[in-house]
């Protein structure tokens, strides 16, 4: 991949479950962290929204946006420090339950 054409965003979101998770009933709000490498933040924003409602969520509010520059993401610190930017940086994408 090239970083030149990286456009990694994170996402602060937040969600109503649909069905029973691990911790969390039906109907109980859960926060994520969404990355999700795509062109433009409007489309990153929407897959957002689809891959949080994939995973069996509704009502999905997208609270903080970032974008992270190509230099941050190819750091090796920050790489080592942030399991979600490596999966998002592998797979285009990575979904994470926010623990409080």
């Amino acid at each position: 991949m090239s970083f030149e054409s990286l456009l990694m965003y994170v996402f602060s979101a937040s969600a109503t479950a649909t069905r029973a998770h691990e911790g969390i009933a039906v109907g109980q709000s859960a926060p994520f962290i969404v990355y999700i490498n795509f062109l433009d933040l409007f489309g990153a924003e929407a897959l957002c929204k689809l891959l949080v409602m994939r995973e069996g969520f509704r009502d999905v509010e997208i609270e903080k946006r970032q974008w992270l520059t190509p230099e941050k993401c190819q750091d090796p610190r920050i790489q080592a420090a942030d399991k979600g930017l490596r999966e998002a940086l592998k797979t285009g994408f990575a979904i994470q339950l926010f623990s409080e």
